[in-house]
């Protein structure tokens, strides 16, 4: 059995309704506006969570870094990877001032931590969980600091092979915190739905037996809820208030009416998903009286007439007894007038 966990008062794992984050990451461009404005479109996406990310830029990449592909194409390429994350830092009291913010409007406040001192200051913030980007998976330091301050613990596992998720469950299982969901995720913005893998879920879900969801980089919102139908406990996907704006993840995101529908989608996914039970579902079973067909008499029936093939016919509505009774039902003799059309029941004979 897959241990559910709580994160926020929320219950997560198999059974439980999908948990979904609403990534506005860096989506704020450096702006704090910006940043509350993305928790409004979050609170009326009805998102669970507004995640975004915390960091100091000079700890997370060295002036010789350079930016990924999608980065150069959506900002300047003389530009440093350094100089572009400078531009989306946040300054610490932003996220606290975040935090407050989504108290007031319902929703949960997370954010992704990228070095030590980030995640010192998230621990002290009391966020409700850690959130680990896939980029951080394979640092273990890191990781074992996040594990030993008792949090719950949401991975994200793109780049990965299993054997680099099973170290990361064991280093974070070694600090004592076994709190822990992880996300298939495939690192690409955006993701070609054909390298996406969601089957990949049901392997970890098997080989670590905790919950497992799906942090999706596709455009669009199909994949994601085929991860749901897939029986994915967390959906993260980004947000944006204009995927056309400047900067890295703006046209990998959702702008906030896709990011509703993705929402709503999910919840009738969830709805349509069921218990699994084989049974008629509300309804069927009086639709079954009307689209069923079971034995009638094929034109009026004098009483004492032997039941031959000629007067038992087969048709709609299946009030009557059922078609399989045919053979019981031939060469008896009425008892009564049975008129043309009657479904026939067993009082009908002698």
């Amino acid at each position: 059995m897959v241990k559910a966990i709580k994160i926020g008062g929320r219950l997560i794992g198999p059974g439980y309704p999908c948990f979904i984050i609403a990534e506005a990451g860096v989506n704020h461009n450096g702006r704090l506006d910006l940043a509350f404005q993305l928790v409004d479109a979050a609170v009326e996406a009805k998102a669970d969570v507004v995640k975004f990310q915390t960091f100091k830029a000079e700890h997370v990449a060295s002036p010789k870094a350079p930016k990924a592909d999608y980065q150069l194409q959506t900002t300047p390429a003389q530009e440093s990877q350094l100089d572009m994350i400078k531009k989306l830092e946040l300054p610490f009291e932003a996220f606290k001032n975040l935090q407050d913010y989504c108290r007031q409007k319902g929703i949960l406040f997370l954010s992704s931590p990228f070095d030590d001192e980030s995640v010192d200051f998230l621990a002290a913030l009391g966020v409700a969980a850690f959130k680990v980007p896939s980029g951080e998976i394979t640092n273990e330091p890191y990781l074992s600091r996040i594990g030993g301050l008792g949090k719950p613990v949401i991975l994200s596992t793109g780049m990965c092979y299993l054997e680099e998720v099973a170290r990361a469950v064991e280093v974070i299982g070694s600090a004592g915190n076994n709190n822990l969901v992880l996300l298939h995720c495939v690192s690409r913005y955006p993701a070609d739905p054909g390298f996406v893998n969601l089957r990949a879920m049901k392997t970890m879900h098997e080989e670590f037996h905790v919950p497992v969801g799906y942090s999706d980089h596709t455009t669009g919102i199909d994949v994601a809820l085929a991860a749901v139908a897939l029986g994915a406990c967390v959906i993260e996907k980004h947000l944006t208030l204009d995927h056309n704006d400047s900067g890295p993840d703006h046209s990998a995101s959702l702008e906030p009416a896709d990011f509703a529908a993705m929402v709503r989608g999910i919840r009738r996914v969830e709805a349509a998903l069921g218990d699994g039970l084989k049974r008629p579902a509300a309804g069927e079973q009086e639709m079954a009286k009307i689209a069923r067909k079971s034995l009638v008499a094929r034109q009026v029936i004098p009483v004492g007439a032997l039941m031959t093939d000629d007067l038992v016919g087969i048709c709609r509505p299946g009030t009557g007894l059922p078609p399989g009774a045919k053979a019981q039902v031939l060469g008896r003799r009425s008892k009564t007038v049975i008129p043309e059309g009657s479904p026939l029941s067993w009082e009908m004979f002698q």
